[in-house]
């Protein structure tokens, strides 16, 4: 059965997650989401991926981690997760910590949702090379999953190293939470298949063309690595309102579609939230 949860920019001025995570689940979806930018560089060496200028919440994001705290409070039965935190500009220790902490006090409801990033001047700010970035991501990812499952773990990489070490608490859900890895096809599948429990592709299209060819590419090549297709169910971020295409998703066998509300108040946010309710019923979802 198709999930469906929400994505936002929580800011100053938005609705704050703990007023919209209960509506949310008062409404049946299934999780909330929040993305990660530490801070935007007026420089700009790399362009905004969906064009044009910089949007504000991009600058005025709350931390997803203590906005997804919030939201978990005041919640019993929605999921929170990252959409997506940038491991490449974490530290894996003190990122092990917290996903752990979050997943122990959410009772097993966070998702990690990663990726490596695209701003190459906010990723350089904080002293990752930007050529190096996806080992450095993979190293970080693998250190993280020691430290969750090992009672003295280590890890000896060529970016991460560290000698035997105790760190609890261990995360609520065994192994640990689902790592959800996100990025375009080819190279992002290949790291969901590699050192990830799911795929965030880069989908415009919700059809045969679009998301139906990335989809069919990223189950062959899980099969290919020896991976189940069914171990990593694939995510789709910023669905489009449009009952078609979501029923075209659950056809394939998309696990989650997410939609996206825009950073602001509860007025603007209602309406949206109203809207996808009714097309989740109308989708049994």
């Amino acid at each position: 059965m198709l999930k469906i949860g929400a994505v936002m920019f929580f800011t100053t001025d938005s609705m704050r997650p703990a007023e919209l995570a209960p509506v949310l689940e008062a409404h049946g979806f299934e999780s909330l989401w929040v993305p990660e930018h530490t801070h935007i560089p007026s420089s700009r060496k790399t362009p905004y991926p969906a064009g044009g200028p910089l949007i504000r919440p991009y600058y005025d994001i709350m931390d997803p981690f203590l906005a997804l705290g919030a939201a978990a409070a005041v919640t019993t039965r929605l999921r929170v997760g990252t959409g997506i935190c940038l491991v490449t500009q974490r530290d894996p220790i003190v990122t092990a910590k917290m996903v752990s902490s979050l997943d122990q006090l959410s009772h097993g409801r966070f998702i990690f949702g990663i990726g490596n990033g695209w701003n190459q001047d906010e990723i350089e700010n904080h002293g990752t090379v930007f050529a190096t970035r996806n080992k450095l991501a993979r190293e970080r990812v693998e250190a993280m999953k020691a430290i969750w499952t090992e009672q003295e773990p280590e890890y000896h990489g060529e970016f991460v190293d560290f000698g035997p070490m105790q760190q609890w608490p261990k995360p609520h859900q065994a192994p640990h939470p689902p790592i959800i890895v996100g990025g375009a096809f080819p190279y992002g599948a290949q790291r969901a298949i590699r050192y990830g429990n799911g795929w965030i592709p880069l989908a415009q299209r919700l059809d045969a063309e679009g998301l139906g060819k990335v989809v069919g590419k990223f189950r062959q090549m899980a099969v290919e690595a020896g991976r189940d297709p069914a171990s990593l169910p694939v995510s789709v971020f910023r669905a489009p309102a449009d009952f078609d295409q979501l029923q075209y998703a659950a056809e394939i066998g998309i696990d989650r579609v997410t939609f996206s509300l825009p950073a602001e108040g509860r007025e603007s946010l209602l309406p949206i939230i109203e809207r996808w309710a009714e097309l989740q019923q109308r989708l049994g979802a």
